[in-house]
């Protein structure tokens, strides 16, 4: 991944999309940057769409990890989220379910400090699941239910997995989505990937008819994930948001 920061910086903003948290992109201080790939689950995506934008010789290593990350990752979480269907009784819902999910490959960077000041501020995540990787360098905290901040030590052989919001209203609130930051304690920088499980476009994503009764009413009213991705951009960079889907979407 240092190959990929290592670029110039006119370089990286050559990689752009027109939808959403999709592209290149960097916060104001320049501590932290990342490249979103949309539906990275088609190996031809991540070629086309990044790779030959950047390296327009080509990159053939590169390409192939990032597949390669790519397929044993999705693989997986399609696997935890049968896992989680099954235990809440709905795993008919399976298949439509995974069949309307897209899949984003992320790959970030967050430059070493030595600030107590988060490098990336307090959220859940708004999508499905979420499945990261990373170096060794330490920075991810998640909060647990009592509020205390737990740092998470990172390890060649681990996968990070994470609940977010969208799971969370399908499940009508069944399982919580993971609250968590990033605070660099290190002079070393801190690379890491990530695929994120989301809703595509169009899908409804809404609680199954099993998770509501008398004594579990509806919570949230179904909404289209593109759709709220919208609403949430303006919010979040106001930092007016917790939960962006509970502001959106609460009944």
């Amino acid at each position: 991944m240092e190959e990929l920061f290592d670029l110039p910086l006119q370089t990286k903003k050559l990689y752009v999309s027109s939808k959403l948290f999709r592209g290149y992109s960097r916060d104001a201080s320049g501590l932290h940057e990342n490249m979103a790939i949309d539906d990275a689950h088609i190996p031809e995506n991540i070629e086309s769409d990044l790779t030959n934008i950047l390296w327009p010789q080509g990159n053939k290593s590169f390409s192939e990890t990032l597949v390669s990350f790519t397929q044993l990752a999705s693989g997986l979480e399609k696997t935890i989220r049968r896992m989680i269907l099954e235990t809440f009784g709905v795993e008919k819902y399976v298949d439509e379910f995974i069949d309307s999910t897209n899949y984003i490959l992320k790959v970030m960077k967050y430059e070493g400090s030595q600030s107590s000041k988060p490098s990336l501020r307090a959220h859940s995540d708004q999508n499905l699941v979420t499945l990261l990787y990373q170096n060794e360098v330490n920075g991810l905290e998640i909060q647990n239910k009592d509020g205390e901040w737990i740092n998470v030590k990172p390890s060649p052989n681990t996968f990070f997995v994470m609940t977010g919001e969208s799971l969370s209203v399908w499940l009508n609130g069944g399982l919580s989505s993971t609250y968590h930051r990033v605070t660099m304690k290190e002079s070393k920088a801190r690379y890491c990937v990530g695929l994120f499980a989301t809703p595509r476009g169009g899908y409804q994503v809404k609680a199954p008819k099993e998770l509501v009764d008398d004594k579990n009413g509806l919570l949230f009213k179904p909404f289209d994930y593109e759709e709220f991705l919208g609403f949430y951009s303006i919010h979040a960079a106001r930092g007016a948001l917790e939960s962006g889907l509970k502001a959106y979407c609460s009944v």
